[in-house]
């Protein structure tokens, strides 16, 4: 971890006018967290927090993203302390920053279901529900949805949906000369229902698959070492694999969208969320017997993966920009600080 060193100057914006937002997360979810780099905003994260699955930034994920510094939650007492929005991850952050001043964001990254199919004791879904809500409303809270069907699933439907975000012009060019699949997952014994994970065995039982990412109990699954070693990895293979449970996780992932970004054609299960298009961008199918041809046909054709691949890079360019990401999670600053100045105004409370 960073050695604390004092809050950094709020940054004027580019006419010098205004300072630009000053920023507190917790450490969750890296990748996603790097995203908060293209804001440009002095971002502050919390590092080091207990019952994390990495207990420390993991830059096997992602480097530090500008503009930001790892600090500890103790950091977070001293005095003068104050952050303009504060991004919480979960009900577990909202209650350890619950002593900061500053509007609050709450991002949903899983869909309740799946948050209920891994908890031992399973909560009523809609206590869960009603709870969150409640809590929300007391402190003024926002949410934000990483996807439609998530922020759903939690009872905030038609709330606001901040997709990830990914810039083409970070990959290096696809070679494609790995006449492999890849899989990018953690804990996939854990996950296995929601990541269809009887499927993807049954659809590519004899192809070649590398998995990466964190699964301890797999032999010779290793997470990358770094980032440029991801993005590497990502330009050597020849297609990606992103299955999931239609009820328990979207189409889609990070890894997916970054594979896309990369160049890569995306093969899985059929899914009303998924970003792939049939034929163009990828091959879906719910059957594994002609999703297992499918995986035949592009590693016996290269020049056919290149096409659909460049597809799929041009979709990420135009649906899911860094730059759109960046745009919609500004807004979503803005309307958080914006509901918290008003439900304080509301309290009389004047900080």
């Amino acid at each position: 971890m960073q050695s604390p060193c004092p809050p950094p100057p709020l940054n004027m914006n580019h006419h010098g006018l205004h300072p630009k937002p000053r920023l507190l997360t917790l450490n969750c979810h890296e990748a996603w967290i790097y995203q908060l780099g293209s804001l440009g905003y002095p971002l502050d994260i919390v590092d080091g927090l207990p019952n994390r699955h990495v207990p420390s930034w993991n830059l096997g994920t992602r480097p530090i993203p500008g503009n930001s510094r790892l600090i500890t939650l103790a950091d977070t007492h001293a005095p003068n302390t104050k952050y303009d929005c504060i991004i919480a991850h979960s009900m577990g952050d909202l209650m350890d920053i619950r002593h900061l001043p500053g509007a609050r964001i709450l991002v949903i990254h899983n869909r309740l279901e799946s948050r209920i199919q891994s908890s031992p004791n399973a909560p009523d879904p809609h206590q869960v529900k009603q709870t969150l809500k409640r809590y929300l409303s007391l402190i003024g809270g926002s949410v934000v949805a990483v996807s439609a069907s998530k922020g759903e699933s939690w009872g905030f439907s038609g709330g606001t949906v901040v997709v990830f975000g990914a810039d083409i012009q970070h990959y290096p060019p696809w070679h494609g000369d790995t006449a492999a699949g890849l899989r990018i997952a953690n804990q996939i014994t854990l996950k296995k229902e929601i990541l269809h994970w009887n499927f993807h065995q049954n659809a590519f039982k004899d192809i070649p698959v590398t998995l990466v990412g964190d699964n301890p109990d797999m032999p010779g699954v290793h997470p990358s070492k770094n980032w440029e070693d991801l993005k590497t990895i990502l330009s050597h293979h020849r297609f990606f694999i992103h299955t999931a449970h239609p009820q328990l996780e979207d189409g889609y992932n990070m890894a997916t969208i970054e594979a896309m970004a990369a160049g890569l054609p995306i093969l899985g299960n059929v899914h009303p969320t998924s970003p792939v298009e049939h034929g163009v961008s990828g091959f879906l199918s719910d059957d594994p017997t002609t999703l297992n041809q499918y995986a035949h046909m592009l590693l016996n054709d290269r020049d056919l993966a290149m096409r659909m691949g460049n597809n799929a890079r041009q979709y990420v360019a135009a649906h899911f920009s860094l730059s759109q990401f960046a745009a919609h999670f500004q807004q979503a600053i803005e309307n958080a600080m914006a509901t918290s100045k008003t439900a304080r105004r509301d309290k009389g409370v004047s900080r």
